[in-house]
């Protein structure tokens, strides 16, 4: 538990330093410009996935907290979803409208940084949940 701790969020960090200096490396050699600062989004993400994922890795240690905690990834996602809406409101849903290129580095943080969080979300569910069904047995 320890280590995943302190690994956790430095991976976010390191996919949040790659991923947003390749991004911007990109619109940059291309010379799209976007209406919204790609960089508070990335960091956006990162920091929420991060923060979600040490959350589960501490809750899911506590019985009930574990049998009920997809249904708080479920809430999160909605938190998530609210939380970017009502910060990144003006920047993006004030404009007119977006390119199709605009539109899809909005996407590309969300959609990197939701997968990585599923990923970490479901390995420590399956470790808990191994932990929990040997517990259990008396193994």
């Amino acid at each position: 538990m320890n280590r995943r701790i302190i690994t956790l969020p430095l991976i976010f960090l390191f996919l949040f330093f790659v991923s947003f200096y390749t991004h911007a490396f990109l619109l940059q050699k291309t010379g799209i410009k976007l209406p919204f600062n790609l960089k508070k989004m990335y960091l956006f993400h990162a920091v929420f996935s991060s923060v979600l994922c040490l959350n589960f890795v501490i809750f899911s240690r506590v019985d009930k907290v574990f049998q009920q905690i997809s249904f708080i990834y479920l809430a999160s996602i909605i938190l998530k979803i609210l939380l970017f809406c009502t910060i990144f409101y003006k920047p993006i849903f004030a404009k007119e409208s977006l390119t199709n290129l605009q539109a899809i580095s909005l996407l590309i943080p969300l959609f990197l940084f939701l997968s990585t969080e599923v990923f970490f979300v479901i390995k420590i569910l399956n470790t808990n949940s191994t932990k929990t069904i040997k517990q259990k047995n008396g193994l």
